[in-house]
């Protein structure tokens, strides 16, 4: 029955979604690269981050793109959730499944180790890596019911605090292995700041979501995927609310130095916090449910910005990835500029990703076989 339900076709709102942060992600990368002004102390790795100044502008250039992490990660789990199910519904064998998932995720995580590397002069555990070994623990994990997805994914963001706490005692950051998982770790030559047990549980969510839009659509959940969004992001936002509010519990360290509202939206992503969790995945899930609410009355333009940088969101990660580190690690530019340099280099960088992005669209449609399927 659940087989009758899977979606035939492309998600719009999810490619709206992804595509929407991919242009907020470019931002932050520019910011990162060519702004010597930039603000990335979003952990208590580091002493002062609590109690550093906040300028309004760097300090939003910033908090904007908070966004763009839980929600590729949570939307790799709904696109993988429906994906599978479309392969079970074709009668493909569990082995064939698994292996397919581990093959794609161990791709997507040495993504990091290679050419991100490479552009950024380090070892990089990031955001590839994290999806990449989640991906690849739920090629096991898919078989667990919705309600005991539901319960290791919140208990880990409820809990994980205190296993952290247990191998961590910011500022400074945790062993190699810790980081690897619950920590972190920063150095001139390794850089892992994406520990993918935070983020596996984000994962989880999204195939929770993915398998809920399945078995709606078959007629086995009477609560719509867009009511289960509205109700999710509003519940997000009142945990971010409660949790930032007491400044105890909840923030990885990283507590409201005062009442101010930088330092209430000031929030640790390295590790992820329950306050950043609340707040982000509230975003997205409202986000997601105003998008779902909007693509049946205005419709989807197959060309449209954000559709395609939404279906090319591998190749337009790594081509900017690229363009704005190699610059910056290998040529001396990295923080030659200021604010305005980020958004100029933005914007260009967006116009030029465009019509690329439109080509390599095509490209893998026309080439469904090749290794590009993986990505």
């Amino acid at each position: 029955m659940v087989a009758k339900g899977v979606p035939k076709e492309r998600i719009a709102t999810i490619d709206w979604m992804r595509g929407f942060v991919m242009l907020l992600m470019v931002i932050d990368h520019a910011s990162m690269a060519f702004d010597g002004e930039h603000i990335a102390h979003d952990s208590a790795f580091f002493p002062d981050a609590g109690t550093m100044a906040l300028p309004t502008a760097e300090f939003l250039t910033r908090w904007i793109t908070h966004l763009c992490a839980p929600t590729f990660v949570f939307l790799a789990g709904t696109s993988l959730a429906i994906s599978i199910e479309r392969r079970v519904a074709r009668g493909l064998p569990a082995r064939d499944i698994d292996r397919n998932i581990l093959i794609r995720g161990a791709i997507i995580a040495l993504l990091d180790l290679t050419v991100v590397s490479l552009g950024s002069g380090r070892w990089t555990f990031g955001v590839l890596y994290a999806i990449g070994v989640s991906m690849m623990c739920m090629a096991g994990l898919r078989r667990l019911p919705t309600w005991g997805l539901c319960a290791v994914a919140i208990g880990w963001m409820a809990l994980g605090e205190l296993v952290v706490g247990a191998v961590w005692n910011p500022p400074g950051g945790t062993s190699i292995v810790s980081a690897l998982t619950i920590g972190y770790y920063r150095s001139d030559s390794l850089f892992i700041i994406y520990p993918f047990v935070h983020w596996l549980a984000i994962m989880m969510l999204g195939w929770v979501f993915g398998r809920h839009l399945i078995q709606h659509a078959a007629g086995e959940r009477r609560v719509s995927g867009k009511a289960v969004l509205w109700i999710a992001g509003v519940a997000g936002l009142l945990v971010f609310v409660a949790v930032r509010y007491a400044a105890g519990y909840g923030d990885m360290f990283l507590h409201r130095a005062d009442g101010s509202w930088q330092q209430w939206l000031h929030v640790s992503k390295y590790p992820p916090s329950i306050t950043y969790l609340g707040l982000e995945l509230g975003i997205l899930f409202l986000c997601l449910a105003l998008l779902r609410t909007l693509e049946p009355i205005i419709g989807v333009r197959r060309n449209g910005i954000l559709l395609v940088f939404g279906e090319t969101a591998m190749f337009y990660y790594l081509v900017h990835r690229l363009v704005l580190e190699v610059p910056a690690t290998w040529f001396g530019l990295r923080g030659m500029g200021d604010i305005t340099t980020t958004y100029v280099v933005s914007a260009v960088l967006v116009v030029l990703l465009y019509p690329a992005c439109l080509w390599y669209r095509g490209f893998k449609k026309a080439h469904p076989d090749t290794f590009l399927k993986y990505l």
